[in-house]
């Protein structure tokens, strides 16, 4: 979310933001409900302030008459529907808001979709095999590392159970991953999963103003529940996409303090998504799942372009870092407007080479996202001076489970149907060398 002084004052930089990300929104009509509803509040205002008048007169017995009781009941008759139209306009105020975007950088590729995104590095070299090669279900079957058929009829469409070594494989990225980064000083954290409807709707995960099942990919938990004193409670629960809105929801309502910038979270957590904008992609397999594992990045700067910007390439060198260190062919895209959320700065994907589809699968997202979500969560720092600003928050995936499993079957798989356990990783198998055909 914007400051509203911003948006007036920068009408034309927004309106191209609206254009080049593709979003369906009125500026002028959000502009128009802005001056009406500061109208409101101005009158509101004015008609309290006299209605404040009167009941002091009312107080005095020498001032209370029938012409001044009478002008009481009328105010406040009056002041109540001007609050009821405040409120009618405020709700449409509020609805545009949430969707004004963030002005992208200077360097993001102007594009009306994904096909328009822009390769700008690649490394590694490509396997190649003197033997035909196997899926990666395919392996995994041979080696009993997943059971997608039970996997279904216990948890539905998308379930899937990991096993044997796939099990230690797993988990040993997911250490690889928490031990790397707080070597590099990031604070590990396990966030909790279940979350309030507040920390969702601050980083950006629901469309518009609330939840709307048909178009937000998070599962949304239908229950009641126990407040502390006992009682019941009826609060919308979801369940996190990645624990980044748990993260970023850490210091909500909060001031920090300049010296403890910049912050730096990494959290590990399970994740879960509905993917109900994926119907019918990747129905086999577990490249897309409901559920899955996750290391992520996230960290909170000065409300300084240069620095978040600095902040945010660190992050995305780390990502590249482990893809190296596990010798796995990748590539870098920067993402184009078209192809961006509202709230998005810049934005960066990484993807591994999958060997079954000929080519390359993304395995990370890192988004600087300036002050558009801190100013959603109400996070702040109070600088040297003594002001108040808004933190700059930036995200980005360390490594996700499924996908990376995917490619290290298929990358180091051998010809007698073995898999080559990359180096790294080795410790936390016990320091096998390879997953071998039982």
């Amino acid at each position: 979310m914007l400051d509203i002084n911003f948006i007036r004052e920068n009408t034309v930089a927004i309106k191209k933001a609206v254009k080049n990300k593709n979003i369906e929104l009125d500026l002028d009509k959000l502009l128009k409900l802005d001056e009406k509803r500061r109208k409101l509040l101005q009158e509101i205002e004015s008609l309290r302030e006299r209605r404040n008048e009167i009941a002091n007169l009312l107080k005095d017995p020498k001032k209370r008459n029938k012409k001044i009781i009478e002008e009481g009941r009328t105010l406040k008759d009056k002041i109540s529907a001007i609050d009821k139209e405040y409120n009618k306009v405020f709700s449409q105020y509020e609805t545009l808001m949430v969707m004004v975007p963030t002005i992208p950088s200077d360097d993001t590729p102007i594009g009306k979709n994904e096909t328009e995104n822009v390769e700008v590095e690649k490394w590694g070299k490509l396997p190649k095999f003197d033997f035909k090669p196997k899926d990666y279900m395919e392996l995994a079957k041979d080696l009993e590392l997943l059971d997608l058929d039970r996997g279904v009829k216990v948890a539905g469409y998308r379930g899937y159970y990991v096993k044997n070594e796939a099990v230690m494989l797993q988990l040993g990225l997911m250490m690889y991953a928490l031990t790397k980064l707080v070597e590099k000083g990031f604070v590990p954290i396990i966030p909790p999963t279940l979350v309030r409807e507040f920390a969702l709707f601050g980083s950006g995960y629901f469309a518009g103003k609330n939840y709307n099942p048909e178009v937000d990919e998070i599962y949304k938990v239908e229950n009641k529940d126990k407040s502390a004193d006992g009682k019941d409670q009826k609060e919308d629960k979801f369940l996190i996409g990645t624990s980044e809105p748990s993260l970023l929801a850490h210091y909500a309502n909060e001031v920090l303090d300049e010296k403890d910038l910049p912050v730096k979270f990494v959290g590990f957590s399970q994740c879960y998504r509905s993917e109900i904008g994926s119907y019918g992609k990747d129905t086999k397999g577990i490249y897309r799942v409901h559920e899955f594992m996750k290391v992520e990045q996230v960290c909170m700067t000065k409300a300084d372009v240069k620095e978040s910007d600095k902040m945010h390439k660190a992050m995305v060198e780390i990502s590249k870092e482990l893809h190296r260190e596990l010798e796995l062919p990748y590539r870098l895209i920067q993402i184009c407007t078209g192809d961006m959320s509202a709230g998005k700065y810049k934005m960066f994907d990484i993807e591994v080479w999958i060997p079954s589809k000929n080519g390359y699968g993304e395995t990370g997202s890192a988004s600087n996202f300036l002050d558009w979500q801190s100013r959603r969560l109400n996070v702040k720092y109070k600088d040297k001076k003594g002001n108040k600003n808004f933190v700059h928050m930036i995200n980005n995936t360390a490594i996700p489970s499924p996908r990376f499993l995917i490619a290290i079957l298929e990358n180091y798989q051998n010809k007698d149907g073995s898999i080559t356990i990359p180096k790294v990783l080795r410790p936390y198998l016990g320091n096998k060398k390879k997953i071998g055909i039982k």
